[in-house]
């Protein structure tokens, strides 16, 4: 197959790959074409980058008994009637109870992701992604917004922390004219209210930066330093 002269299918299955849809030959294949082809390599990076606030967000999900009866039995983790081997079961059924809730929260992240960019959209509809990254290209800050319902999550994951008597401040950084405030966000994860003037074609990135409390004391823009930027994106 020569995907070369195909787009439309190159980002298909790019975007496959980073949702880990791809299964099999089909993705061996792909793998075997990232190693020739740096622009495919660049789709695929792009996928991943768009993707990865989804993930960060994706709320947990209690799998069905079944699911860790079937681990058991794979494991041959049968439970036991009483002594050492009863409580070394127990601990290691918790372990693959763990594992299998992480990996249940990530299949149903990635099948909400595939309908709602193939069916009709679902609440909540994640549109725009943003991955913010310090001077050391190191993830800080994500940013998913939903336009359906005006409103923006942002989670602060890395980056220094906050001195006292400081806060941290979003912006929307437009291709001409002065930044945009989004708001004020705080250690972990903080909800805004989705400005009409976050979402347009030139708004291509989103920064944040380092304020007094109450925010930037400059009416035009940040007042102190800008800390995290990266592209603003449409999924």
């Amino acid at each position: 197959m020569n995907i070369r002269n195909n787009p439309g299918l190159r980002d298909k299955l790019a975007a496959e790959y980073a949702l880990g849809t791809l299964h099999g030959g089909a993705r061996r294949r792909f793998e075997s074409w990232l190693h020739d082809d740096a622009d495919l390599r660049n789709i695929a990076a792009a996928w991943s980058a768009r993707l990865m606030p989804l993930a960060e967000f994706a709320p947990s999900v209690q799998p069905r008994k079944q699911v860790w009866n079937g681990i058991a039995a794979r494991m041959n983790l049968q439970p036991a009637k009483s002594g050492w081997l009863a409580g070394w079961l127990s601990e290691n059924l918790a372990f693959w109870r763990g594992l299998g809730l992480a990996s249940t929260a990530l299949a149903t992240l990635l099948v909400a992701v595939l309908v709602t960019k193939s069916l009709e959209p679902v609440t909540p509809v994640i549109s725009y992604v943003a991955t913010l990254n310090d001077e050391k290209s190191g993830a800080a800050v994500l940013v998913a917004a939903d336009t359906k319902n005006g409103t923006m999550r942002v989670r602060v994951v890395g980056g220094e922390p906050v001195p006292d008597q400081k806060t941290l401040q979003l912006w929307a950084v437009p291709k001409q004219g002065a930044p945009r405030s989004l708001g004020l966000i705080a250690a972990g994860a903080t909800q805004l209210t989705l400005p009409a003037n976050a979402i347009s074609p030139e708004v291509v990135v989103l920064a944040v930066s380092l304020e007094p409390q109450g925010g930037s004391r400059d009416p035009n823009g940040p007042s102190g330093p800008v800390l995290y930027k990266g592209p603003w994106m449409r999924i």
